[in-house]
């Protein structure tokens, strides 16, 4: 799969085969919002499901412009320390932003880890669109950024997310509790 990496206007893109992964923008915030009250966000993705308010502050004051300070450390060194990075999945056919793909330091394991993190709205699941997000943001982080091991957690119950995992590549090390619930972890490393 070929990939390409634009930062045109400012706004980093990653172009996969059927959908892109794009840096939030002020656009997206309606539908960002929308996705994350969907049912499934609320078993698998805690805490996502808050007030649009909420919402609109963490895009504004922490999201968007920790976006730009993970982008600035991709331009200056490639040291990311423990900035997130949060994209959109956008439908190549429709343009619509359809889920999110980021990473950031998973601080409830020890020692913290980044991980990828992801989840799509329900009427695109079951497409390979997660998949497509998952490899392209691996594939940007280790060549990128000085990276060189991701993880990636999913509940034990959730077969979806945990069949997007090994399909991009991560391979099962072992079971967690986090908050009293059981994930299976994974890791991949740069090659």
């Amino acid at each position: 799969m070929k990939r390409v990496i634009s930062t045109s206007d400012e706004i980093l893109t990653i172009d996969c085969k059927d959908i892109m992964l794009r840096e939030y923008i002020e656009e997206d915030l309606d539908a960002f919002h929308d996705l994350t009250w969907q049912p499934h966000f609320h078993e698998f993705l805690v805490d996502w499901n808050v007030s649009k308010e909420q919402r609109k502050e963490w895009f504004h004051k922490y999201e968007i412009p920790e976006n730009k300070r993970f982008l600035q450390a991709v331009s200056t060194d490639g040291d990311i320390g423990d900035i997130r990075l949060r994209l959109g999945i956008i439908s190549r056919a429709t343009g619509k932003f359809i889920g999110v793909c980021g990473t950031g330091v998973l601080d409830k394991i020890t020692p913290p880890k980044r991980e990828i993190y992801y989840g799509i709205s329900n009427e695109y699941r079951n497409k390979g669109y997660t998949t497509q997000a998952v490899k392209g943001l691996i594939h940007y982080l280790f060549s990128n950024t000085n990276t060189e091991q991701l993880i990636a957690i999913a509940q034990i119950c959730n077969l979806p997310s945990n069949r997007v995992i090994n399909k991009s590549g991560f391979v099962y090390e072992r079971d967690i509790e986090i908050e009293e619930k059981k994930f299976h972890y994974y890791t991949i490393n740069k090659e």
